[in-house]
């Protein structure tokens, strides 16, 4: 167990960073910085904006953010709630994996019957050839066989269309593939009804408010697993904790 707000003050000063140089750097307004040092979580509009401020201001630190929220959640979260929490991020790594397993045991058994294919195809059209009256056999034509370029397979690009639903949106950080990933958006706050549009593979998401926030992918409308995390990553297949 550790202090949280006296710990960001003395990473704050060990930068020799005022306030207003962090509210600029990270979208959070001064006031509500200084209650996280203070441990003031009351002055904070919800629990929401609690955890991903605190994550944002402790990675602006140069801290670990996660670790931030989890000793808030230890303190400030009743055990109950914290057990669920752990339960449904366990459940979800586990059906992760089997949808990779899966994944992977399709792709093989694919190219296994392709190559099956392929071989009957050659093998079908390679008759023998018969000897002709008067003509000699000796010398025969070499051919050389086909190359068959192999085909490859280009990861499917997510359109993600982030919506503002019944109020306001708070978008702390949108980043390409992680979050150390390339910052698309940060500290921006849809109106109701204000949508933001991405192209990428892969798209990391921490927001401050994820109940107002409708995520549509290849236009289709998806939800969040297993409840409505602070972080997360979304893909062409759909929405994921965040590691």
């Amino acid at each position: 167990m550790f202090e949280i707000g006296s710990s960001l003050r003395e990473a704050r000063l060990r930068k020799s960073l005022d306030f207003p140089e962090i509210e600029s750097g990270t979208k959070i307004r001064g006031k509500y910085l200084q209650a996280l040092e203070e441990e003031r979580f009351d002055l904070l509009p919800g629990d929401s904006y609690i955890k991903g401020f605190l994550r944002t201001y402790a990675e602006f630190l140069g801290l670990d953010g996660q670790l931030y929220v989890d000793e808030c959640n230890s303190r400030y979260v009743a055990p109950a709630e914290v057990q669920s929490i752990r339960a449904r991020r366990t459940a979800q790594a586990r059906r992760q994996r089997r949808v990779q397993g899966g994944v992977l045991v399709a792709t093989l058994v694919g190219i296994g019957i392709i190559t099956a294919l392929v071989i009957v195809a050659w093998t079908a059209g390679s008759a023998p050839k018969e000897p002709v009256a008067g003509i000699s056999n000796e010398t025969t034509v070499k051919t050389k066989p086909k190359h068959h370029k192999k085909a490859t397979h280009n990861p499917r690009l997510a359109r993600v269309t982030l919506r503002a639903v019944h109020g306001n949106a708070l978008l702390l950080a949108v980043r390409s593939g992680g979050p150390t990933g390339r910052i698309l958006l940060q500290g921006k706050e849809l109106a109701a009804g204000q949508t933001k549009h991405f192209t990428r593979q892969r798209l990391w998401i921490n927001t401050g408010t994820p109940g107002n926030l409708r995520i549509v992918v290849n236009g289709r409308r998806v939800t969040y697993p297993g409840g409505k995390p602070q972080a997360f990553v979304v893909t062409a297949r759909g929405i994921f904790p965040s590691a």
